[in-house]
């Protein structure tokens, strides 16, 4: 107690110091929580942007680029898959439900999803969270589309509106434009922070009829362009799809399943884990982690040298403190005890204050961050690796304050009464 008097009657002698060294602790501090927990939203996010499904099948080529295209709607696939491949293996009784999606087109620079009906019935992310509709319905008609809730807020688009898709996949204006069959808005997903939000979803029979009269990959001339009018999803024929999703009926069958589909003889497939696939994915990343880590850990190391800084600089100014308690009978020992002990006292107000301000800016900007960065600030408030980060920044705060304080313990009582005021 004594200790703690001393301490903070000599802290409030030095308010001014006081408070920016606390302040620049809990800065650091706040920073390396905020760091930490944005890092860990991001790889809950990464990791959870596909649940409940065993296993994504497409053409054969690598893991990671399956995994890619058909949930982060990153790249192309080298192949489709045909439909009766897809028929005759959704046939399988190990199989509870398939979802199909078929890719190669965009509109203003987002990926144009083909499937069905069982996308919005089956695709979950982040645990059990289903996709779902926040205005209109699902496409029911050929030329019916429903956009992500991104493509929705960027491209400004409401319930009615037409829209022309673009021949591949491209980050702008599409160069060869399906102008000849717009397809018209009729459902806005609800914003699920995923890769979802960024993309555009019709039926699969509306991605076959874009390209019904196309021939090779070239557009129709005006003679052979087969009216939009002419065509209906009922008589629409589906020959290839991109790849699919499965959800087993029982987990224990997974293995079985995807070794049946990757020897499957009439046409090489290629089926993953998609859980293995992204913590694969995600270690890849892992230098990124790292360098946002060591970012955190040296502004740690600077609020700490401020800290050093500010004690050091004073401790001239103390010099006649020291002297004064040295001759009440304060033992050397004591003077660096008591200094370390103010180290330690900062070194927990400015974690205590950081920790407050990071959990209160989390708090404030958690939904601002969800819809700008699909970062979704979720789980308990302080986990083991940041209980972790505190101690450790507490031990560190604690040692700096042994430097001024061995340096004190070598002030000569004479030299601290003869100071001149």
């Amino acid at each position: 107690m004594v200790f703690l008097k001393l301490a903070i009657k000599s802290l409030k002698n030095r308010a001014f110091a006081t408070t920016l060294t606390v302040l620049s602790i809990a800065l650091s501090v706040t920073l390396l929580l905020s760091v930490e927990r944005a890092k860990r939203a991001a790889e809950e996010g990464f990791t959870q942007t596909i649940s409940k499904t065993d296993l994504i099948v497409g053409a054969r080529s690598g893991s990671l680029q399956l995994i890619l295209y058909t949930v982060f709607n990153m790249g192309n696939a080298t192949h489709n898959i045909s439909y009766e491949s897809y028929q005759d293996i959704k046939k399988n009784p190990a199989i509870e439900w398939t979802i199909p999606y078929s890719l190669g087109d965009g509109h203003r620079g987002f990926r144009v999803v083909g499937t069905n009906e069982d996308f919005f019935k089956h695709y979950r992310f982040r645990g059990s969270e289903k996709v779902e509709l926040s205005q209109g319905q699902v496409f029911k008609d050929l030329w019916d589309v429903v956009v992500g809730a991104e493509v929705a807020h960027k491209l400004k688009y409401r319930l009615g509106d037409r829209i022309v898709v673009a021949h591949g996949v491209t980050k702008g204006e599409g160069i060869q434009n399906h102008a000849d069959k717009p397809f018209v808005v009729t459902g806005i997903l609800e914003a699920t922070g995923t890769p979802l939000d960024r993309a555009v979803y019709m039926s699969l029979e509306g991605m076959e009829a874009l390209h019904v009269d196309w021939a090779d990959g070239a557009a129709p001339t005006a003679e052979k362009a087969i009216p939009r009018e002419q065509l209906s999803r009922a008589g629409m024929k589906i020959h290839t799809i991109t790849a699919f999703f499965v959800g087993a009926k029982s987990r224990i069958e997974t293995l079985k399943l995807q070794r049946d589909i990757n020897t499957y003889k009439e046409e090489p497939l290629l089926a993953i884990i998609p859980g293995v696939a992204l913590s694969e994915l995600w270690n890849g990343l892992s230098y990124v982690e790292g360098v946002l880590r060591i970012i955190s850990w040296m502004v740690v190391l600077v609020g700490l040298v401020s800290m050093l800084i500010a004690l050091t600089t004073t401790l001239n100014e103390r010099r006649r403190e020291m002297a004064i308690l040295r001759a009440v009978g304060a033992k050397s020992s004591q003077i660096v005890g008591l200094l370390v002990f103010e180290s330690a006292l900062l070194t927990v107000v400015g974690i205590a204050l950081g920790t407050l301000l990071s959990w209160t800016l989390i708090a404030i900007l958690r939904p601002w961050i969800a819809s700008e960065f699909g970062l979704y600030l979720v789980g308990p408030w302080v986990t083991k690796i940041e209980l972790l980060y505190i101690g450790i920044t507490f031990i560190g705060g604690t040692l700096m304050g042994l430097i001024p304080a061995l340096r004190a313990q070598n002030l000569a009582l004479k030299d601290g009464l003869s100071v001149k005021l």
